[in-house]
């Protein structure tokens, strides 16, 4: 199969009748969002759906979610709409905010992993929100990455995976949030399933207190149900291992420093992840600058690619407070680490 790629960064519609002919036929469709590129299909067409599953080698039981172009459409998908959903909506659709409650009789069971809820989002990106209106039908979408690998942000991080196996991938440039959505559940006490890019202070201004599922900063409890995607006990994973050191800057630099060196004498390539307060520290020393750790939102936008784009056996990076965006930044760290994490104090 050739793999046709569509530039939209100039024109955001461009390709996206294509698209959605391809979605309307069962067939896969990258396209990129505001947080990560998606990989589509029919959302209401079991077989289309099965082939996501197929292609990303992902596990049947992690759910997916449904990318919507109106509002109005959550009452076609779900079994009624909760009182919390509305002001959710309205303050932050378009935007980086997935929802789920009860799903309604339309939604394939592929859809939801056989959970009785279903996730729904209405994404900010323009390409995306024309792809979804064409197509007709809610498209769908994990990241486009295969199982278990680093979330794509750049269209050359979906090639490199699916080059070949997909007809077309839309090329909206690098994505802006850079993670993806922040999931809240309002299948009873609103609980945040996943961080992101809208944060627990910002839906807590909306709709009063919210909860934070244990799985966010932990792994997953063996023989529990993933009820969003992104809660698995080790996602995001480059080739290399990742450490994680906590701890204030300079403690973590000069710790990470020590890992380094031990890494060199076992014969290891290694490679820091900096922030720009600490950059300085590690001239001797292969480093990439994903961001300043006083914007938070700066390292969630260069992570994915880092560990995508950087070739070493250990990957050391620092931690950062779980404040605000930090949590979503952290939960994507922690689980590219597969938790191997150590404080600096």
């Amino acid at each position: 199969m050739r793999t046709q790629v569509i530039s939209t960064v100039n024109q955001p519609e461009a390709g996206t009748v294509l698209a959605a002919e391809l979605i309307r036929k069962g067939e896969l469709v990258a396209f990129p969002t505001e947080t990560v590129y998606g990989l589509g299909a029919n959302g209401l067409d079991e077989a289309a759906v099965l082939k996501i599953f197929a292609v990303k080698g992902r596990p049947n039981d992690n759910p997916l979610i449904l990318h919507l172009s109106k509002k109005s459409e959550v009452r076609d998908l779900w079994d009624g709409v909760p009182r919390q959903a509305q002001p959710l909506m309205d303050n932050f659709w378009p935007g980086p905010l997935t929802l789920v409650f009860r799903r309604g009789a339309r939604v394939p069971d592929v859809v939801t992993a056989g959970l009785d809820t279903v996730a729904l989002r209405m994404p900010q990106n323009k390409t995306a929100r024309a792809l979804i209106q064409k197509a007709g039908v809610p498209i769908a979408a994990p990241s486009a990455n295969l199982s278990g690998r680093p979330s794509p942000t750049k269209a050359a991080h979906v090639r490199e995976d699916f080059e070949g196996k997909i007809p077309l991938i839309l090329d909206g440039g690098p994505c802006r949030v850079g993670v993806e959505s922040t999931v809240l559940s309002l299948a009873g006490r609103p609980t945040i399933l996943r961080p992101g890019g809208i944060t627990r202070e910002m839906l807590e201004a909306v709709i009063g207190p919210v909860a934070l599922a244990d799985s966010v900063l932990a792994p997953l409890p063996d023989g529990q149900a993933a009820l969003s995607p992104g809660m698995k006990h080790r996602h995001y994973a480059p080739a290399g291992r990742v450490r994680v050191v906590t701890g204030a800057p300079d403690k973590a630099a000069a710790r990470i420093l020590t890992l380094a060196r031990q890494a060199q004498i076992e014969g290891l390539s290694c490679h820091i992840a900096t922030t720009a307060q600490t950059k300085a520290r590690y001239r001797e020393w292969p480093h990439t600058l994903i961001g300043d750790r006083a914007k938070p939102e700066t390292l969630c936008a260069n992570l994915f690619a880092m560990l995508r784009e950087t070739e070493a056996d250990l990957i050391l990076a620092e931690g950062i407070p779980f404040d605000d965006i930090g949590l979503a930044y952290m939960n994507r760290l922690l689980r590219a680490a597969g938790f191997d994490v150590e404080s600096a104090e």
